[in-house]
C-alpha cells in the first residue's frame, strides 16, 4: 500500500491521518509534500481553524522506511538530501502555518515521526505512547528539527541521553517535562486532541496567528525586537473586528462569536 496522507473534517478542524499501516505509518517523500500542499490550502480556507495531526490505526508515525533509507544508499548523496528537503519544507509549514496544530500520539512517535510532533503547537498523547529518537540505533543522526525543537525546551544534558542513547520515552516521562501538553486513556488521544483543537475553534484566530508567530520568533528575538513584535501584534489586533466583539462579550457576559 502507497503511504499516503488522508484528510478529513471534524467541524473546523482538519484531521490528517499518516496513512501507512503496513509499516507503522512510516512516511516517504509523497506524504512530505502532500503535507505542505494540504496546510497551504488550509491556510486560506477560513472554514478551517485548527488541524490535528494523527496516524492511521494504532501507531502515530515510525519515521522514515528504513527499506527506502536502505535503497537510497545506493543513489547518489543528492537523492537523499532532496528527500529531506521535502520533510523539512514540511516541517516549516507547520510552523508557518496561522492556525494551531495538535498532535494526537498513539503506539510510538519515533525519528521523524517524534520531530513531527514536536512541530505541532500542543501534543496530545496516550499514557502507553513512546516517543523515540531512535537514529543513532542505526548509525544516523536526527532529521526534522528534532534537536533545534529539543535544545530549545530541555536541558542540554536529557536531550543528549535521548538523542546519543535512543532509548524510548514515556509519554508520561515528557509530560512531567512539559514537552506533551495532555495524557489520554490509550485508544483515546484523537478524541482529546479533537476536544482541544474546538475549544481553540472558539477563540479569534487573528489573536491565534498572532500567538503563534511570537512564540516561533521569541526564541532568537532580542528583547527589545520583541518587544516591538509584541506592540505590532497587539495594537493590530485591537483593532481587528474580532477585538471588538471579543471585549463587547466579555463586558456583558455573553460567549463571543468570532471570524
Amino acid at each position: 500500500m502507497t503511504a499516503q496522507l488522508k484528510s478529513s473534517s471534524e467541524g473546523a478542524t482538519m484531521v490528517l491521518r499518516i496513512s501507512n499501516p503496513e509499516q507503522r505509518n512510516a512516511l516517504g517523500p509523497e506524504i512530505y509534500a502532500a503535507g505542505v500542499e494540504t496546510l497551504n490550502r488550509a491556510s486560506a480556507s477560513a472554514e478551517v481553524r485548527s488541524v490535528v495531526l494523527a496516524g492511521e490505526g494504532r501507531w502515530f508515525c515510525a519515521g522514515g522506511s528504513l527499506q527506502r533509507l536502505q535503497a537510497n544508499r545506493a543513489r547518489e548523496p543528492e537523492f537523499q538530501a532532496e528527500s529531506i528537503e521535502g520533510l523539512h519544507n514540511w516541517i516549516e509549514a507547520m510552523r508557518a502555518f496561522p492556525k494551531p496544530i495538535v498532535a494526537a500520539v498513539e503506539g510510538a512517535a519515533a525519528g521523524a515521526g517524534f520531530s513531527l510532533a514536536l512541530a505541532c503547537d500542543f501534543i496530545v498523547a496516550a499514557r502507553d505512547a513512546v516517543f523515540a529518537a531512535s537514529y543513532s540505533n542505526i548509525a544516523l543522526s536526527p532529521d526534522g528539527g528534532m534537536t533545534w525543537q529539543l535544545a530549545r525546551s530541555l536541558p542540554r544534558q536529557i536531550v543528549s541521553e535521548w538523542v546519543m542513547l535512543g532509548e524510548r520515552i514515556a509519554a508520561d516521562r515528557l509530560h512531567a517535562l512539559g514537552v506533551v501538553n495532555h495524557l489520554s486513556d490509550s485508544g483515546h488521544a484523537l478524541s482529546d486532541a479533537l476536544a482541544i483543537a474546538a475549544r481553540l475553534n472558539e477563540r479569534a484566530p487573528n489573536a491565534l496567528a498572532s500567538a503563534k508567530e511570537l512564540l516561533s520568533e521569541g526564541s532568537h528575538a532580542t528583547l527589545s525586537e520583541h518587544l516591538n513584535a509584541e506592540r505590532d501584534h497587539f495594537v493590530r489586533n485591537l483593532h481587528h473586528p474580532n477585538a471588538g466583539v471579543g471585549i463587547a462579550a466579555f463586558l456583558a457576559k455573553e460567549k463571543p462569536q468570532y471570524r
